[in-house]
Parts: C-alpha cells; structure tokens; sequence
C-alpha cells in the first residue's frame, strides 16, 4: 500500500484542517487506518484510528471533541477533519495502515506509513 497524506498547512488558532491520505495498491479497505503526528523534539504520537469498515473510532484525549477521523472506502482515502486547532496541535501527520486486529494506538501495529503532512498551528 502506497499512502500520500496531503492537506497540511499554516492556520491561526481556533481555525481548521482537513487532512487526507490516499492509498494505492492492495486492497484499501482490508486496512485500519491511523494518524499520527510528531511535533519537533518529540515522539511520534497517535492521535486517530478508524477500523476498517469505519465502525470503531478512536482519539486521543487531547483531541476528542475536536478532531474527527472518517474513510471513504470506494475512494481509497482517510480523513482526519481538524477542527478548533491550537498551537500544541503542530506537528508533522501521518497516516498509517495496519493489517492488525487490534491495538491501533501503537505505532508498531502499522505496515504502511505516508510521508506526513506539516500543520501549523500559530497563536
């Protein structure tokens, strides 16, 4: 699976994103898919999975409420919709596929990574 994550930029405060990633190659929908994102001098976290056929979504605490993760199987794409953005929100995002069952908020689950989008969140 090839993923390309677009989307990213620079907003203010309180505005929003909508990051999308695209697959091509093996079959999109027999993936879970996820974001993670790394701000600079720190880890990768995660931050949205959705399972396969869309029906177990899950956040990190610091973006329920705000973030919400959709896919659209028939176009082969994954949405991360970034609403009521903060600084503390910038951070290069990824988007992941993974061929596991479970434990989507792990980074090791993922076979598949795209090449990150930038979001800039100013104040």
């Amino acid at each position: 699976v090839q993923l390309q994550a677009s989307g990213g930029g620079l907003v203010q405060a309180g505005g929003s994103l909508r990051l999308s990633c695209a697959a091509s190659g093996r079959t999109f929908s027999s993936y879970a898919m996820g974001w993670f994102r790394q701000a600079p001098g720190k880890e990768r976290e995660f931050v949205a999975s959705i399972a396969r056929s869309a029906d177990n979504r899950e956040y990190t605490d610091s973006v329920k409420g705000r973030f919400t993760i959709s896919r659209d199987n028939a176009k082969n794409t994954v949405y991360l919709q970034m609403n009521s953005l903060k600084p503390e929100d910038t951070a290069v995002y990824y988007c992941g596929a993974s061929a596991a069952k479970t434990g989507y908020g792990s980074s090791s689950k993922y076979d598949f990574w795209g090449q990150g989008t930038l979001v800039t969140v100013s104040s």
